[in-house]
């Protein structure tokens, strides 16, 4: 895990030597001076070295254990609430789109030409929409003639909600409800891994 640690040290550092391969002579090429002080000098920093690769040793074998736990830990947590945070996340969504059928921030067209894709048959085409919703429908089915929605029946229908559409045709029904879709919604978020 790339990032920077700290390992709190006894004493101060006083000499630092990279050891990249260290063979059988490689603390007598540290002892070869004549000067027995310098001798015990370099052997004890040689001790001290081997002392904090240990120490530096252990404290990654514990951030390592630290971060598997933690990171099980994540995983426990978020599976055990994966239903609320889905719940949560629907209500969340709802809200935003509530707000947003309040303020009249939809496009009624849109959402009958995505239902019509869905339709079994182009034939004998029935779409129910809010009162409310009807004449935005009607004014673009009369300003493009050739549009998708040319040769299909608007009908109001108090039942269903603004930003909504039932579509009903000789082969089925298709609905564009809101809570439908959030229901799915949640059902997809509550598989998720």
């Amino acid at each position: 895990m790339p990032g920077t640690f700290a390992v709190s040290l006894a004493k101060p550092l006083k000499l630092v030597s990279i050891l990249d391969s260290c063979h059988d002579d490689c603390e007598t090429s540290f002892t070869d001076s004549t000067n027995p002080a310098v001798n015990t000098r370099q052997t004890k920093l040689i001790k001290e070295l081997e002392e904090q690769k240990r120490l530096y040793k252990e404290a990654n074998l514990v951030i390592q254990n630290l971060v598997t736990r933690l990171n099980r830990f994540y995983d426990e947590i978020f599976a055990s609430h994966k239903e609320e945070i889905a719940k949560l996340s629907i209500e969340i969504a709802r809200k935003i789109l509530m707000r947003k059928i309040t303020d009249g921030d939809y496009e009624i067209q849109s959402i009958v030409q995505e239902t019509l894709k869905n339709a079994p048959t182009r034939q004998d085409l029935v779409v129910y929409l809010n009162p409310q919703d009807l004449a935005a429908c009607q004014k673009t089915q009369q300003d493009d003639a050739n549009g998708t929605l040319a040769g299909i029946k608007l009908a109001a229908d108090q039942n269903i909600g603004r930003a909504e559409c039932v579509l009903e045709s000789p082969k089925g029904t298709v609905k564009a409800l809101i809570d439908e879709h959030l229901e799915q919604i949640g059902k997809a978020l509550k598989q998720v891994e």
